[in-house]
């Protein structure tokens, strides 16, 4: 008899990495044994840094489909490699088992939780009468100091992820695991769906395809203030229809991240995300790159053809971004797209059935473009069946002090960077400055704004946030945008009025007389924060000076 060959493991079997440090990796290896008959599942058992030096070098050599790990080094590793992270979540029964195992060994709770705290436990310990103290961190170095503090206050029990109830044990305290077989279960199985549609073929602007699936929920859309929380409330109802949405805001107000929210929360949310932005693409590469193609539609075409971004969003959503950059001619095509739920691939005539929510977004005045005839109207209205309007920062000035910190603290936690215990009130003194500001770029740029400024604060580790260091890694504040009414400055103190540039050249502040001191003061307001760094000088310098000179 001949000897029976080996399995052969089908070509198309989708590979996961399974990445922890923790104690979440023996749950991983207990749950992979139910998925490996699907998947090829290998355990990676680092972390952090050390985690992406390696992957990253395999990644050249060897096929990665997905990835799956847990809290921080999650979000590490969702940063720095170039395939689909996928986070195992922790769900509110999970939550409220790891609560209940905690009372039993101290009826004072800790939970530390990566970032974001848990509002929901605010009516949850109310109902219950549980005392629980919320915390976040965002390096273990972070979390270390939570753990540290929450024990200097008699807790003894700590819920947290792998890493969080780690060293709470090693603190001498009880570490209670957070997630349970269901949430890392649910993970795998994310995992295997998403890899399914990361291994489709690439198109000829596979570039311009930011994602094909959905990164961020309705808590990424951060902000407590009145207008955020309809938009929130919006979403919720938006996401409960098939209907097609149209999204209005300036740049920088989170378009992308309200499209993938809607499709989270809706039905739709085991598919595929699709998303395009319209005005990134030139126009003889758009129509191939949204209706697909059939074999020798034009030169170049790939042999068989190739399915198109509204085929690949099959049962999910298609995010059209700047669609009034959309050409004309490519409008017509959408608006039947819309009207038959069928495409036609260019250089075919058979249509081809599909099922796909689209959302839409601009910056631009649509109603200025149709009026001159550069967009259909009738396309407008198809598209726009529900609609979405983002506040601007300006129109939400109530968030921009939490906004900033959260920003800054991330930034910091990209740096390796631990945030000084008093971050909040320093960032509080820079309010005034950061109101007076009009934020043309809005939440994108404040976050870019707090990336430059953890970048000055790692520089010289002890120093503070102050509303001078603000100016220097900020410039734009100098620059005067809009009029600032006397009541709008009324209450503000000198150095935090917004203040005028100075074209001229600096001058040595040595050579500088009296008068021309007073005048630059005079110039920008009396903000003495503003007249030293122009001068590249302290302000204790400058007040010595000033000081001298009227003396």
């Amino acid at each position: 008899m001949r000897p029976t060959p080996p399995r052969q493991e089908p070509a198309d079997k989708p590979v996961l990495w399974i990445v922890s440090i923790s104690r979440l990796f023996d749950l991983f290896r207990d749950i992979m044994l139910e998925f490996t008959d699907i998947a090829h599942i290998e355990p990676v058992h680092l972390g952090f840094e050390d985690a992406v030096k390696v992957l990253r070098e395999r990644m050249q050599t060897e096929r990665c489909d997905a990835i799956i790990a847990g809290g921080s080094n999650a979000a590490y590793l969702k940063s720095r490699l170039p395939v689909p992270v996928i986070i195992a979540k922790a769900t509110g029964f999970d939550v409220m088992q790891a609560l209940a195992r905690a009372r039993k060994i101290s009826p004072a709770i800790g939970i530390i939780t990566y970032q974001e705290t848990m509002p929901e436990l605010a009516d949850f310990k109310n109902t219950f009468g549980f005392k629980i103290a919320q915390r976040t961190y965002s390096t273990e170095e972070d979390a270390r100091a939570q753990i540290s503090e929450l024990k200097a206050q008699g807790i003894k029990a700590i819920v947290g992820a792998g890493l969080v109830s780690d060293l709470a044990d090693e603190a001498g305290l009880s570490g209670v695991f957070l997630y349970s077989s269901n949430s890392i279960r649910q993970a795998f199985t994310d995992a295997l769906e998403i890899a399914k549609f990361s291994r489709l073929e690439s198109g000829p602007a596979m570039a311009s395809r930011d994602t094909l699936r959905a990164r961020h929920n309705i808590e990424a859309l951060r902000g407590d203030s009145e207008r955020m929380q309809q938009v929130r409330q919006t979403i919720t109802l938006y996401a409960r229809s098939s209907a097609s949405v149209f999204i209005h805001g300036e740049t920088g107000c989170g378009k992308e991240l309200a499209a993938q929210a809607t499709h989270q929360a809706s039905t739709r949310a085991r598919a595929p995300f699709v998303a395009v932005n319209c005005g990134a693409i030139a126009e003889s590469l758009l129509e191939a790159e949204l209706f697909g193609y059939q074999d020798s539609a034009f030169t170049g075409a790939r042999r068989g053809g190739h399915a198109g971004l509204i085929e690949t969003a099959q049962k999910g959503t298609l995010f059209l971004d700047e669609i009034g950059e959309m050409p004309l001619t490519l409008q017509t095509r959408l608006l039947r797209v819309l009207e038959e739920r069928q495409v036609v691939r260019v250089g075919a005539t058979r249509p081809i059935p599909v099922d796909v929510r689209i959302i839409s977004a601009t910056h631009c005045n649509l109603t200025e473009k149709m009026e001159r005839g550069q967009f259909r109207r009738d396309l407008y209205y198809r598209l726009a069946v529900l609609q979405l309007t983002l506040p601007t920062l300006r129109e939400r000035s109530d968030d921009l002090l939490s906004l900033t910190e959260w920003c800054l603290k991330n930034a910091l936690a990209t740096l390796g960077v631990k945030p000084q215990a008093n971050l909040s009130a320093e960032v509080a003194a820079c309010q005034p400055l950061l109101a007076a500001y009009h934020w043309p770029g809005n939440v994108r740029e404040l976050r870019n704004i707090c990336e430059r400024l953890a970048l000055f604060l790692l520089a010289e580790p002890l120093q503070a946030l102050t509303p001078r260091l603000l100016i220097q890694a900020m410039p734009e504040l100098l620059i005067p945008v809009k009029p600032v009414s006397f009541a709008a400055t009324d209450c503000l103190p000198p150095d935090c009025l917004p203040v005028p540039a100075i074209t001229e050249p600096i001058r040595s502040s040595a050579d500088l007389s009296p008068a021309e001191l007073r005048q630059i003061l005079q110039q920008l307001n009396g903000n003495r924060a503003a007249a030293a760094a122009h001068l590249g000088i302290s302000r204790t310098t400058l007040w010595r000076k000033l000081n001298v000179n009227e003396n």
